[in-house]
């Protein structure tokens, strides 16, 4: 993208409706509102640490748009690869930055500036005004499995004991988050954000894991039930404006992913849900807290309906091939990706392939 057009998208968002980040010293009640929205650049940079014969690297983009809450800037990148390319995804939709560096080059890297705006997220459940219903492809790709996310055997077993004496989609949404958020645990052991294979968790009746592991779950569990949902793959962009350590982070965001789950809901639309932020509440906010905290128990109510937008959604999508990859599909686009001749790299492990992500806040 050319740099002055780049700049000049501040222009999309009234500068009278751009919150300034405040440094809160107490907790505030967690109650998110859409009352304006606020501009973030993420800046990622990739350096291959250990290149070997060709490097390739994929780096994600903001690709979701919703002109009620987030709402792509633009992308400026550079670097010394011989080829920097954008990609899109068929299926999902989502973007991608390829980058590829010849045999010689001894310190490949690249950089890639985002900017988006967004605003937070409450669903008004007095007054139903969203579409009764999806069109039919849309439909059927947010009910279908995936391969870490199958809707057969235990998973659809489970979603009908977790739906019992539920009627509607709504009721029925409601009833999987709270088994969700009930049965299962934030693991501070867990690689990453985790991976998501849901069937292996209700099998060995490990329920434990990370956001794309809960996440993951409640949104197998809404299409075993034939509820379409979907994961929200991004990353953390800004401290909590509520005063919830455990609930943002700003600066340095190398390691800050989040993936979050949206259900859809006749009347309502795509609703935000975040069973796995209550448990990260429960694990990381204070020492000692259970479910049954008045912390907690706000952070759970409104986490059903509702996000905190301090946070960059990059895609939708599962199961994705990497343009010019030699290496298999991916279960999710998340963190950068990085290949070499010898193969696909960890994208968790620094000593191979380094990367940092930071974000600040545009003020009007």
């Amino acid at each position: 993208m050319n740099r002055r057009a780049f700049l000049k998208t501040g222009a999309l968002i009234p500068a009278a409706v751009v919150l300034p980040q405040t440094a809160f010293t107490r907790q505030l009640p967690f109650a998110p509102q859409p009352e304006g929205w606020r501009v973030y650049e993420v800046t990622t940079r990739v350096e291959p640490a250990r290149p070997s014969g060709e490097n390739r690297a994929w780096l994600p983009l903001p690709s979701v748009e919703d002109p009620t809450w987030v709402k792509p800037m633009g992308n400026l990148w550079s670097g010394n690869a011989d080829i920097m390319r954008v990609y899109r995804d068929d299926k999902y939709g989502a973007g991608m930055l390829y980058a590829e560096w010849r045999k010689d080059q001894p310190s490949p890297s690249i950089e890639v500036v985002s900017r988006f705006a967004a605003r937070d997220r409450a669903t008004d459940w007095a007054n139903p005004v969203g579409p009764a219903r999806l069109d039919r492809a849309t439909q059927r790709l947010y009910i279908q499995p995936t391969e870490l996310m199958p809707t057969d055997g235990i998973v659809r077993r489970t979603a009908r004991e977790a739906c019992r004496g539920m009627r509607t989609d709504v009721e029925k949404a409601r009833a999987i988050y709270d088994w969700v958020v009930d049965n299962t645990f934030r693991n501070a052991d867990t690689r990453g954000c985790g991976i998501g294979d849901i069937r292996f968790m209700l099998e060995t009746g490990d329920l434990g894991g990370k956001c794309a592991d809960l996440n993951a779950l409640y949104v197998g569990l809404c299409r075993a039930a034939g509820i379409p949902a979907r994961d929200v793959y991004g990353v953390r962009v800004a401290d909590s404006r509520f005063g919830f350590r455990s609930l943002g982070k700003s600066g340095d965001i190398s390691k800050a992913q989040h993936c979050r789950a949206e259900v859809f809901l006749a009347g309502y639309g795509w609703v935000p849900v975040d069973p796995a932020d209550v448990r990260k509440v429960v694990l990381e906010e204070k020492p000692g807290l259970t479910l049954s905290d008045p912390l907690v128990a706000q952070v759970r109510e409104r986490l059903f309906g509702a996000w905190e937008t301090n946070w960059l959604p990059y895609n939708f999508a599962h199961d994705l091939s990497l343009p010019h990859s030699d290496g298999p599909k991916i279960g999710f686009l998340m963190y950068p990706q990085g290949e070499t001749a010898n193969g696909r790299l960890d994208s968790l492990d620094p000593q191979n392939f380094r990367y940092t992500i930071t974000s600040t806040e545009v003020r009007a």
